[in-house]
């Protein structure tokens, strides 16, 4: 064998070799452009762009393959308050490439998006993914946390003990795995309480998302308009157990078992290095 053809063959194993750990990561996503607020008041939101785009960014790069989906395969929505440097460390080039990152996917456009339906990826099989992940936004806030699509995916993938990586607001679509997750949630809006059920998947689990006192600083992005609760509040009153930075918007990653959740924007970037971890 010449020197030219072992160069080529060992060129070809590394290839093959990482191909071969290359994981199926499913992102969803929510197909909300607003959230509903009390007193019949919205919000325009959708996703955050550096919790969408920043894990997004690794994952590619890592050459793990990405499908993204929502629950009924709707472009998402950006919020364009997403749009702003100090989500990128105040790096005005780094908002650009993830901005243009994200033209190149083409997500939310509503002619070339390549979205699917959670319908879909029922219909291809949950074993085929290896990973999945959700960023916040206010956007899961409207429909992913009551979704039975949602829920069933999410429940494979802890039967499975499958990483399942949330930031921000996306935790809260760990209540679609509730037995009764829009009764609950109901109960929650009408009177600030919901009795906890008696049986959830995630119950006792160490996990994070946006806090209550983070979510009062970020309240006059409101508009004057108030959220029908908090997503702290929902998670431990379904009963998982909250843990939360000890300084608001101050990165904060928990990790139990499967479950990977990020606290704010700021913890995006760790909750894509935990997932990575997990795909090696």
């Amino acid at each position: 064998m010449t020197l030219v053809s072992k160069l080529s063959l060992a060129l070809a194993m590394t290839l093959a070799a990482g191909a071969a750990q290359a994981g199926n990561v499913l992102v969803v996503l929510s197909d909300a452009d607003h959230l509903d607020l009390k007193d019949g008041k919205t919000f325009a939101t959708g996703f955050y762009l550096n919790e969408l785009m920043q894990p997004v960014k690794r994952l590619l790069d890592a050459g793990h393959r990405l499908t993204f989906a929502t629950p009924q395969g709707r472009a998402p929505t950006l919020d364009r308050g997403s749009v702003d440097p100090m989500y990128f460390g105040g790096d005005a080039a780094a908002l650009r490439e993830h901005q243009a990152l994200l033209e190149r996917l083409a997500l939310t456009s509503s002619e070339r998006s390549p979205v699917v339906s959670l319908a879909r990826i029922e219909q291809q099989g949950y074993a085929r993914y290896d990973a999945v992940y959700i960023p916040g936004g206010h956007a899961p806030m409207q429909d992913l946390l009551h979704s039975p699509a949602l829920g069933r995916l999410l429940s494979d993938f802890h039967s499975r003990g499958k990483p399942t990586a949330l930031v921000c607001h996306g935790p809260i679509a760990l209540l679609s795995t509730l037995p009764q997750a829009s009764a609950f949630t109901a109960e929650l809006t009408a009177t600030g309480r919901a009795a906890p059920p008696a049986h959830w998947i995630y119950r006792g689990y160490r996990v994070t998302v946006i806090s209550n006192q983070e979510e009062e600083i970020a309240k006059p992005q409101l508009g004057g308009g108030q959220m029908r609760f908090y997503p702290q509040t929902a998670l431990e009153q379904a009963g998982a157990a909250y843990l939360s930075n000890a300084q608001p918007w101050a990165a904060n990653v928990v990790v139990d078992r499967e479950l990977i959740t990020g606290q704010n924007p700021a913890s995006a970037t760790g909750v894509a290095d935990e997932l990575l971890k997990r795909l090696k």
